[in-house]
């Protein structure tokens, strides 16, 4: 991944000096569950543990000639190490190594995005308290619908990054897989108690079963778990995008002192964050679908798969992390416009009143097509005269037929967009 969008958390991960400190790790523990079997004596044990060290710049040499990677990282090992050495690698075949060394990367990557989901449901829960009564126009097709709280969107938002929050944990738990069981999976060289031990230091749980390759549905969940992550932000900053058009106005992106918006129109404010954040989520689908390709391998295993590990995996992370931390700070400094929202209301001179009103009638014995077509007509006639829909509806006579006049202004209230707001917060946790 391009440095603008790489946080130096994350990119420590997928430095190539962590990822061969994994593949060590790996190596090391192996070493250490054959020691404990009785299967290396504690005198190589005691130089592998001393003098086990890689050198990312040595191994590159060694590979130019190998044309393998791992063969080159053994053999600086070797270097390194001397003739105890002959007990790394024992009985593993690569992919024992490289499979489980992913795993932690991508546990530890994981672990990073999990806190950034904290952080942001913070937020959301703050903004949505604050904004709980705040009234804003619904749209439905974009159309003017009904009234709703600006603090809706916030806990609409809340609640789906829960649901990220639980999903990430559980592609963390399904990821967080090694296996040491050999060339095709059957433990033909090493006993499965090597593996468990192995598996056990490093704080991963043994695969079930497996080709020479983890089955990489578990890298599907778990690629899939970010590119809904990305959706949830795309969402977000959708809304954002429509809500600071020109017409909208009710809310915008932090314009920061020095900002500019436009090389050719000193006037513009664009949501520019937005507009990156649903670029980026593109990315993490696109990265999906490849993970689900590369999960039909040639019978126990071919190497299709390695080359777009090796960009998907940190790319996906990495621009999770960065749109999580970028879709927070818009959060927390998001300018909002109750004033525009409260004028944005008034436009439709009160038509949103017309289910309300089409209820009441339907309750006092009209048929709903006829009662539709009474408030239809008036609906209507206010947009043409551009006039108050209350006003047209309360001068036909007929209402005060059927209607009290406590009636009729209970239909013209706001409190039954707020009333049950409280019980919707209770249902989120958001008190």
């Amino acid at each position: 991944m391009i440095e603008r969008y790489t946080l130096p958390g994350m990119a420590k991960i997928w430095e190539l000096s962590n990822r061969y400190q994994c593949l060590l790790d790996v190596e090391l523990a192996v070493c250490k569950a054959l020691y404990e079997l009785e299967i290396i004596p504690e005198e190589d044990y005691s130089q592998i543990e001393a003098k086990a060290d890689f050198d990312p710049e040595r191994i590159a040499e060694i590979e130019s000639i190998t044309k393998h990677d791992i063969i080159a990282f053994l053999n600086n090992l070797q270097e390194n190490i001397g003739p105890s050495s002959r007990w790394i690698h024992y009985g593993l075949t690569s992919s024992d190594v490289l499979d489980t060394a992913t795993a932690l990367q991508l546990k530890q990557a994981g672990e990073i995005i999990f806190r950034d989901l904290i952080k942001i449901l913070e937020i959301l829960k703050i903004k949505a308290k604050e904004y709980k009564y705040t009234l804003c126009i619904g749209r439905t097709h974009g159309i003017h619908a009904e009234p709703t709280t600006f603090g809706l969107k916030f806990a609409l938002w809340f609640d789906e990054m829960q649901r990220n929050l639980h999903r990430m944990e559980g592609a963390i738990a399904a990821i967080s897989v090694g296996k040491i069981s050999g060339a095709v999976g059957n433990y033909a060289h090493l006993a499965p108690e090597v593996e468990s031990k192995a598996c056990a230091y490093l704080e991963l749980k043994p695969a079930k079963v497996t080709t020479q390759v983890i089955s990489r549905d578990s890298h599907i969940e778990y690629l899939s778990s970010l590119a809904i992550i990305g959706s949830t932000i795309e969402k977000i900053a959708l809304e954002i995008r429509h809500l600071q058009r020109t017409e909208v106005a009710e809310a915008a992106e932090n314009f920061s002192k020095g900002q500019q918006g436009s090389s050719a129109m000193p006037h513009k404010k664009n949501p520019i964050v937005s507009e990156q954040l649903c670029g980026l989520s593109r990315l993490l689908r696109s990265n999906l679908m490849a993970a689900i390709e590369n999960n039909s391998l040639w019978h126990e295993r071919d190497i299709s798969h390695s080359s777009v590990e090796r960009i998907i995996f940190p790319d996906s992370t990495i621009l999770v992390d960065y749109m999580l931390h970028k879709v927070t700070d818009l959060l927390e400094n998001l300018a909002v416009f109750p004033e525009k929202m409260k004028e944005n209301l008034e436009i439709t001179e009160g038509q949103f009143f017309s289910q309300a009103l089409l209820l009441i009638l339907i309750r006092k014995g009209k048929s709903r097509d006829k009662a539709y077509k009474i408030i239809q007509d008036i609906a209507f006639k206010s947009s043409e005269l551009q006039s108050s829909f209350q006003e047209i509806a309360i001068s036909q006579d007929y209402l005060y037929d059927i209607l009290a006049e406590e009636e009729i202004r209970d239909v013209f209230s706001y409190n039954r967009y707020t009333k049950h707001i409280d019980y919707i917060y209770r249902k989120l946790g958001i008190v």
